[in-house]
């Protein structure tokens, strides 16, 4: 983002929703793992991005642990409403209420996720294929993310 520290401060505040797109990748599965967020305001500008590499996991698991992430960084902006975005059609559908979360390892991520909604008014989560727009780009910074472990 341009402009001085009180600009930033001053467009956060002014921001009523975000719209945010995760992806969590990793080499085997369970193997190295990493997680990308990309952060849009509601006019679709990229606000924040962010890549990191977790350890071992599995896919389900960084498809999780990107999503918190995301919830963790939306906090730092003044926002009430937050439309997420992922590839992970399980993650969206357990979030939704569609489909029940048997795993144990899953389930406690799932109710971080939970935790982590009570900082917002609504929080939506909708299913995206990796191949489109800003979910293309949280896949390459969770590639990133394991490519800069090594």
């Amino acid at each position: 983002m341009n402009g001085t520290c009180g600009e930033d401060t001053a467009i956060r505040k002014m921001m009523k929703k975000l719209i945010i797109y995760t992806d969590g990748a990793c080499r085997g599965n369970p193997g190295p793992a990493g997680i990308g967020v990309v952060i849009c305001n509601e006019s679709g500008e990229i606000v924040k991005e962010y890549k990191d590499f977790i350890g071992n996991a599995t896919n389900n698991i960084a498809e999780y642990r990107a999503l918190i992430k995301a919830l963790e960084l939306a906090s730092d902006f003044s926002v009430t409403r937050l439309e997420c975005f992922s590839d992970s059609e399980l993650m969206v559908r357990q979030l939704n209420g569609v489909y029940r979360v048997k795993d144990e390892k899953l389930h406690k991520l799932f109710l971080l996720v939970r935790e982590k909604e009570r900082g917002f008014k609504g929080v939506t989560y909708s299913h995206l294929p990796r191949e489109k727009g800003l979910i293309k780009r949280a896949d390459k910074l969770a590639n990133l993310g394991i490519d800069d472990k090594k």
